[in-house]
C-alpha cells in the first residue's frame, strides 16, 4: 500500500498545506482519531474498494464521497477511525438482521486482506497496539439500532465487543424511537419501549450508546434509561450554539454528554456548519469544536467527519488529506497545545478507555 510517510519531511507537508511548521509538528505528535467514517457504504453501493484510494465526484471535489480510504487515512495519519455500517430502513425485520451480519463480516473480511495496514479493534488497548505497529486502527460501528431487525441477540453472533458503538436511530423513525430529521420521523417523538430496551442491552454488553441523529425527546429520554456510570456519544453532529439547525445539539445537551464522560464529534458537512454549500470553510469546523469546548469542557469536543457519508466539506477540507488545517486554525485562535490534542482524539480515548479499558 503505497504510502507517503510524512514524519520523514513534515517541513514539506507543511508548506504544501500553507500551514506552520508548529501545526505539523503538533498534529503528528497527537492521537488523531475519527468518530464517524462512512466510508463503507460505497463498497456496498459501487463496489468501491476501501483500501484503494478512491476518486472524488468529477468536478466536485468534497462532495458525497472520494473522502477518505485506508490509504490516504494512514498517509495524513489518521490513526484510527470507527467504520459505520449504516442500515437501510426498508428492508423487512428479519432480512436487516441477516444483512447487519453479513456486512459485519464483510467489513471484518475486507480488512483482513491488509493485516500490514489495518486492524480492526475493540478497545483502548488495541488501539494503541495498533497505532505502536503504524496501522490503522478500525473500529466497526452501526448506524441505525433498526440494523438489527429487532433481535437485540444478534449482537452475541458476533465476535465478543467487536462492534463498539450503535447510532440508535439514523434519518427516519423506527421501532426504536424518533428521528431528528424533521419531515422523516413520523409517529410519536421520543424513545419507545424497544429502544429504551437496546439502550439497556448495549450498557450491558459495554457499546456505546451514540445519540446522533436522535430528536430532542429521544436524546432525552435516552439519557434517562442509560447507566450514567458509562459514557455516552454523540458521533457526527454541528451545535445550535454556532449555527441553529434541527440536525444540531444545543448547550444543554453538550452539558449532558459531557456529564456522563462522552464526546461530542462534530460533523464536517458545510450546511450543518453554517456555511454555503460549495463555499464551506474549515475554519468552521473549528468555530463548532470550540463552542462544544466552552459550553461543556475541554473534555468534551471531538472529531465526527462523516467522510463519504453524503455530505459536502468545507472547500479548503475536501478529503482527510487536508486535516491538519483543523490544527492550524486552533492555534490561531488561541487554543492550548493540550485542549487542541484532546480534541484530536484524546477525549475519545479517554471515553473510550473508561467503557472498556
Amino acid at each position: 500500500m503505497d504510502v507517503v510517510d510524512h514524519r520523514v519531511d513534515p517541513g514539506a507537508w507543511a508548506r504544501s498545506l500553507g500551514v506552520s511548521r508548529e501545526a505539523i509538528d503538533l498534529y503528528l505528535a497527537s492521537d488523531v482519531l475519527d468518530l464517524h467514517v462512512d466510508s463503507f457504504i460505497w463498497h456496498r453501493l459501487l463496489g468501491r474498494n476501501p483500501l484503494v484510494r478512491q476518486r472524488s465526484l468529477p468536478f466536485l471535489p468534497g462532495v458525497a464521497l472520494g473522502h477518505a480510504d485506508v490509504p490516504r487515512l494512514r498517509e495524513a495519519e489518521i490513526a484510527g477511525a470507527t467504520w459505520v455500517i449504516t442500515t437501510n430502513p426498508l428492508r423487512e425485520a428479519a432480512d436487516r438482521a441477516r444483512v447487519f451480519l453479513e456486512n459485519v463480516s464483510e467489513l471484518e473480511a475486507l480488512f483482513a486482506q491488509a493485516p500490514d495496514a489495518v486492524a480492526v479493534v475493540k478497545n483502548a488497548a488495541e488501539y494503541r497496539a495498533a497505532r505502536a505497529s503504524r496501522r490503522h486502527a478500525a473500529f466497526i460501528g452501526v448506524q441505525g439500532g433498526n440494523a438489527l431487525g429487532g433481535d437485540f441477540s444478534v449482537l452475541d453472533r458476533l465476535r465478543p465487543g467487536v462492534v463498539l458503538r450503535i447510532t440508535l436511530m439514523h434519518l427516519s423513525r423506527s421501532e426504536l424511537g424518533a428521528a431528528s430529521a424533521p419531515l422523516t420521523s413520523l409517529g410519536p417523538d421520543g424513545l419507545d419501549a424497544r429502544g429504551a430496551e437496546l439502550v439497556e442491552h448495549l450498557d450491558a454488553r459495554r457499546i456505546f450508546v451514540d445519540l446522533a441523529h436522535a430528536s430532542p425527546r429521544t436524546f432525552w429520554d435516552t439519557l434517562a434509561v442509560h447507566d450514567r456510570s458509562l459514557p455516552a456519544l454523540v458521533t457526527h453532529t454541528g451545535v445550535s450554539g454556532v449555527h441553529r439547525h434541527w440536525r444540531n445539539l444545543d448547550d444543554a445537551q453538550l452539558r449532558a454528554i459531557a456529564e456522563t464522560g462522552g464526546v461530542v464529534g462534530v460533523i464536517y458537512h458545510s450546511a450543518y456548519l453554517g456555511d454555503p454549500l460549495f463555499r464551506g470553510r474549515a475554519e468552521s469546523i473549528v468555530r463548532h469544536l470550540e463552542h462544544v469546548r466552552d459550553a461543556a469542557g475541554e473534555d468534551a469536543p471531538a472529531l465526527g467527519s462523516d467522510w463519504d457519508g453524503f455530505i459536502v466539506t468545507p472547500r479548503d477540507l475536501p478529503t482527510c488529506l487536508e486535516l491538519p488545517r483543523l490544527v492550524e486554525h486552533m492555534l490561531r485562535r488561541g487554543w492550548r497545545t493540550e485542549a487542541v490534542q484532546k480534541a484530536l482524539g484524546g477525549n475519545f480515548l479517554r471515553a473510550l478507555t473508561a467503557l472498556r479499558g
